[in-house]
């Protein structure tokens, strides 16, 4: 059975999703799991968990871009060991990548290589470009999220409720609670 994984990074990108969606559905898979989620974020992506727990021996995990499914060449050959542990293949629409071969399992990992190589230059253009703006003034960074919650935080700090659980109830860091309270 051919499975699809479609993904996008934010909610905006309602269009692509659908995109992704017809391509899967073009290609005939048969059950498709999708999120809207960052491939960065430090969340677990649930749909991408639940089709690697669905997929079954002689099954194809079905995706339309390579980034699309990982965040990295470590976390594509996570997903690979998987895939292989189970006896399913992988498929990857927009480079006519299929791990069924011999062929296609080089290229795929060549080409991970190479995404991985390419954001690292990307990820480094940024980090040069924010020294300059900050050299230049122009950068001030983002606002500090945890300050803005103060009150809340050292509220229920006076009605005995630790760290922890203010953190988790407030949805910030539990380092963050402990810096309001000692400025508190």
């Amino acid at each position: 059975m051919l499975i699809g994984y479609a993904r996008t990074s934010t909610l905006d990108q309602t269009a692509g999703l659908e995109a992704q969606l017809r391509d899967l559905a073009k290609e005939g898979c048969k059950k498709v799991f999708q999120e809207q989620i960052s491939s960065v974020d430090v969340r677990a992506r649930e749909q991408l968990d639940l089709a690697l727990s669905f997929i079954r021996e002689g099954d194809t995990l079905v995706v339309t871009k390579l980034d699309r499914l990982a965040r990295s060449m470590a976390h594509l050959m996570e997903i690979r060991q998987k895939l292989d542990r189970r006896g399913a293949d992988l498929r990857i629409l927009n480079l006519s990548l299929d791990t069924s071969t011999p062929t296609g399992k080089l290229m795929v990992n060549l080409l991970g290589s190479v995404a991985e190589f390419e954001r690292e230059i990307m990820l480094e253009r940024q980090r040069e470009g924010i020294a300059r703006a900050k050299a230049a003034g122009k950068y001030k960074g983002r606002k500090p999220t945890a300050m803005i919650k103060r009150d809340e935080v050292v509220a229920l700090h006076a009605d005995g409720v630790g760290a922890t659980e203010i953190a988790r109830r407030v949805g910030i860091g539990r380092a963050s609670v402990y810096r309001i309270i000692r400025a508190a």
